[in-house]
């Protein structure tokens, strides 16, 4: 049975309390057994009472980042260890999002806050929606999301290309032809060596977007994903994919992103229909892919994988991708783990 007036206690209720103002599941049968690993640990050591928090209350991985915060806070602002017992303290928890564009309107009728038993979380937008799935956000979040992509700038490892540059590198290929020229200015004596080296080039980057019925409340922000990699970055192709293959490069360039994606719109057919990513695979390595843009390319498919055809022609067309790429990257937004 719980001792309701322990530190111990106190501690564990106020901690599960911030947990869930963030967001964070505690469940009253964890919150139990923290209690009762404080009993057991003490609350004077910080790396006790953290790893006795984290391992009764955090049960997935993907929440340890916002765990890790709300206890740095928690533990720098809130209860003193040697509080009285006489009366149990009111704990609040304030969270503040963090907004560039927005100011809060209402400050001045705003409440004041009782600065010593509130703790205080601030967070920004993009941390609260790098936590989030794309299928629950509201239109606003998504919005917001879409600002952000805009500000996205896409790299990548780059490629060697066969022209050479001047290079200050000693080690490099020596340029004969500069070296001569230059010792033409000192009665033919080559004061001086001349370098060059490959330059370099950012590789293609091929992009296709299953918009079948499944990835349907994913669609709309990885296509605003899209055309962020296709208006910020040199050599990218983009195509969208369901029971037929579509190229969309040219409908994506335009830097308006509401004007690019209705002009995508139009041109793609396919809209939450079915899957059959092997036949599409098979028409893109047929059309561009084997002997064009696939080869040297990073290549991306962002798909759940579900595919109503045969799964031996995926198979095979993945193959013929693999030996030709410089690197494949599958992106499954339904992958929890």
């Amino acid at each position: 049975m719980l001792k309701t007036e322990s530190p111990a206690h106190k501690m564990a209720v106020a901690f599960a309390r911030v947990l869930r103002g963030v967001g964070l599941d505690a469940p009253l049968d964890s919150v139990i057994v923290f209690v009762s690993a404080l009993e057991h640990l003490g609350l004077e050591n910080r790396n006790d009472v953290y790893w006795a928090a984290h391992s009764t209350l955090v049960r997935r991985h993907e929440d340890t980042p916002m765990f890790d915060r709300a206890f740095a806070v928690f533990w720098d602002q809130s209860i003193a260890i040697n509080r009285s017992e006489d009366e149990p303290e009111t704990i609040s928890m304030t969270l503040l999002v963090d907004d560039e564009n927005e100011q809060d309107q209402n400050n001045e009728t705003a409440e004041p806050i009782d600065d010593e038993n509130t703790i205080t979380l601030r967070f920004s937008s993009i941390e609260t929606l790098r936590e989030k799935d794309f299928a629950e956000y509201n239109d606003a979040e998504l919005r917001e999301a879409e600002q952000f992509m805009t500000r996205l700038r896409l790299a990548g490892p780059p490629k060697k290309s066969l022209r050479l540059k001047k290079s200050n590198h000693h080690g490099a290929r020596h340029d004969i032809r500069r070296t001569m020229r230059a010792s033409l200015q000192h009665d033919g004596e080559p004061i001086e060596r001349y370098w060059r080296e490959p330059s370099t080039r950012l590789r293609r980057l091929v992009v296709l977007l299953d918009i079948s019925g499944s990835m349907e409340p994913y669609a709309r922000a990885l296509l605003r994903f899209m055309h962020a990699a296709v208006v910020g970055r040199q050599r990218v192709e983009a195509f969208t994919f369901g029971t037929r293959l579509t190229r969309i490069t040219k409908e994506l360039t335009s830097r308006d992103p509401d004007r690019a994606l209705a002009q995508t719109s139009t041109q793609v057919s396919d809209w939450s229909g079915g899957t059959r990513l092997g036949e599409c695979l098979r028409t893109f390595n047929d059309h561009w892919g084997i002997g064009g843009m696939a080869r040297g390319s990073i290549f991306v498919v962002l798909s759940d994988g579900w595919d109503r055809g045969d799964p031996e022609v995926l198979a095979e067309q993945m193959q013929r991708l693999n030996r030709v790429a410089f690197r494949m990257i599958w992106v499954n937004p339904l992958k929890v783990s």
